[in-house]
């Protein structure tokens, strides 16, 4: 469809919890269409409406070589008892990376763009992936749960290493 705007960090919108989609139609079609758009024009693994304005729990993953995962009021059953500590950032607030806390696997309900429920397992970054859009979707930033900022320098060693 389009490419969207990005909205600022400071915007309402990104701190509050998202609304859950009650109709399934054109109109959301189109949204996951421009949210995938955007995302690819940014440079971005995962977006949801939130970051484009829209309170809608709404979100696109990009799986690489599974194919993109298209999020609609997700809601995490369970996570198991294994975390990992991995980096994370977000396009909302750039350059702005830290360590979060995760489960390295989750079973969630979502629906399709159908309004059909599906259940799925994620594990590693797909789950961290997940996880953070449903935080977006809660107002939560990725900063709250962070244990600190990394520094410019420690972001340069980090990125010289992958």
């Amino acid at each position: 469809m389009s490419v969207k705007h990005l909205i600022s960090a400071g915007h309402p919108i990104l701190n509050e919890p998202a609304q859950p989609v009650t109709e399934f139609n054109q109109e959301v079609e189109e949204l996951l269409l421009d949210l995938e758009d955007t995302m690819y024009d940014v440079g971005a693994s995962a977006i949801c409406a939130q970051q484009i304005g829209i309170s809608k729990q709404v979100a696109i993953i990009d799986m690489e070589q599974d194919g993109l995962l298209q999020l609609i009021n997700p809601s995490i059953i369970r996570t198991s008892e294994q975390v990992l500590n991995e980096l994370e950032g977000s396009i909302s607030k750039p350059d702005v990376y830290g360590y979060v806390l995760r489960p390295q696997m989750i079973v969630l309900k979502s629906n399709d763009k159908r309004g059909r429920e599906v259940e799925m397992t994620a594990c590693d970054d797909i789950a961290r992936m997940i996880l953070h859009m449903v935080d977006h979707f809660n107002g939560i930033w990725f900063t709250d749960l962070i244990e600190r900022e990394l520094t410019e320098t420690e972001m340069e060693a980090y990125f010289e290493d992958e």
